[in-house]
């Protein structure tokens, strides 16, 4: 069987391992891998270990490809040529530019791919690009540091503020920040430097600081952010509250706002859309409010109340990172290496994002919220080796190493009319039942299955 015939065999049991394996080759080509390294890193050099070397060899654990990086290394081992601990080494000596000009790059790279397979949505407020933003917290890793080891506290790795582009659902920009304990605001700075005009920022009021609002409206950008209680300085509210009208969530208002700040003495007047809820959030709150420097002629308040929701966008992301791919490594107790590992995990969204949108172009755009990136991860990381083993990396770059973007989204359109639908749509479950009343004694600390069986087949019997 020639090396083609093997190739198309793949198309056809599972073609969106393909897809993955394409994708990858267009998106991180290992010498440009290599060249951001080296555009960004300022402490750290190439030596033997490269790092395009280290981004496969966490790609393959953070996709659940192996159970551990230890296991990634051992499988690539006669690639790598450095021992374990040099690998490690360069995990947690990895600079944090070096991680964010990752997913930037990656991002650049898939954009023109996912807009000419034509399955964007439509940006809700004409001519403005909605970006969305929040915070991840890394969760606790295990107590491998010697510092750590006699804690009960959990070792916490550092955190990150990510931007979701709504148009393209790719994972544009991260910031990274070693310290868990930082707060979140204090990232604000570094984004603010990204901010381009007629950008939408869609945000939580986590990061309502009068400096954000004041930082993105002398951009010439604009933002939907909701109010926080007490970071908003220089606040007063102007004339009355005026109902506009109900939306999905309950019914709301619209009123002026106007903020000053501090430092400069500057003004500006926003809108202040309250959204009185039918149904108290988790928290007992009853209104939200939502400031806003979107003129009312490009968006009426219903609908950016409606619009504010989209935020959950990004929490889903965040879900699906956690789902699909191992965003999170709990052996990787340094920081830097610990958010190398979540960029990375980004980048595998991304490259995720674009295989999803190629599916919804050979198959109808109404796919797109119904695919599910836990199944398509699954059956990637349970072919992916095995087809690697099979076809050489030489077939790989042939066939999508020097496509161009048209061409690269021509062939992942091709190779997704062969997808099977049925195997990736999401399975949804009714409301979860609430749990009965325990019962048994406190100093029961197990029981036997067979014979609580066993009496339900006595009783029924009865």
């Amino acid at each position: 069987m020639s090396w083609n015939q093997v190739f198309q065999q793949f198309v056809k049991d599972s073609p969106v391992t393909v897809m993955m394996r394409g994708i990858l080759e267009h998106a991180l080509p290992p010498a440009r891998i290599d060249e951001l390294f080296r555009e960004h890193s300022r402490s750290q050099y190439e030596d033997q270990l490269l790092f395009s070397t280290v981004v496969n060899v966490l790609s393959l654990a953070v996709a659940g490809m192996s159970k551990s990086v230890n296991a990634s290394y051992e499988r690539l081992k006669d690639k790598v040529q450095v021992s374990v601990t040099s690998l490690y080494n360069k995990l947690q000596g990895t600079e944090l530019s070096v991680s964010q000009a990752l997913v930037r790059d990656v991002a650049q790279r898939l954009t023109p791919v996912v807009r000419s397979l034509k399955t964007s949505r439509r940006q809700p407020i004409a001519g403005l690009r909605l970006k969305i933003l929040d915070g991840n917290h890394l969760s606790g890793t295990e107590h491998r540091l010697k510092e750590t080891r006699r804690l009960h506290s959990k070792p916490l790795p550092g955190q990150a503020l990510v931007v979701l582009d709504w148009e393209w659902m790719l994972a544009i920009d991260v910031f990274p920040c070693e310290d868990a304990y930082t707060q979140e605001r204090r990232l604000l700075d570094q984004v603010l430097a990204s901010v381009l005009p007629q950008d939408l920022w869609l945000a939580d009021r986590n990061f309502c600081t009068t400096q954000f609002l004041f930082g993105i409206a002398n951009r010439e950008a604009f933002f939907l952010i909701r109010q926080h209680a007490s970071t908003l300085h220089g606040k007063e509210l102007v004339g009355r509250p005026r109902r506009v009208g109900r939306g999905p969530s309950g019914t709301v208002y619209e009123q002026s706002l106007r903020v000053t700040d501090p430092d400069s003495g500057q003004e500006l007047i926003v809108r202040r859309i309250t959204i009185r809820l039918d149904q108290p959030t988790r928290d007992g709150e009853t209104e939200i409010h939502v400031l806003t420097n979107v003129p009312a002629g490009r968006g009426s308040a219903r609908k950016l109340a409606e619009l504010y929701r989209a935020r959950w966008t990004i929490e889903n992301a965040f879900q699906e990172l956690g789902q699909a791919l191992a965003s999170e490594i709990k052996t990787l107790c340094y920081p830097r290496a610990a958010l190398l590992c979540f960029c990375v995990a980004l980048v595998l969204y991304n490259t995720l994002s674009t295989l999803k949108a190629a599916i919804c172009a050979a198959h109808g755009a109404e796919l797109a919220g119904n695919l599910s990136a836990y199944y398509l991860a699954e059956e990637i990381g349970a072919i992916y080796s095995g087809m690697m083993v099979a076809v050489p990396p030489r077939m790989w770059t042939k066939k999508f190493g020097q496509l161009s973007t048209r061409s690269m989204a021509f062939s992942l359109k091709q190779l997704a009319s062969h997808v099977k639908l049925d195997r990736f749509r999401k399975r949804t479950r009714g409301p979860k039942k609430p749990p009965p009343p325990r019962t048994g004694g406190l100093r029961e600390k197990h029981v036997s299955t067979a014979r609580l069986l066993n009496k339900r087949k006595h009783t029924v019997t009865a």
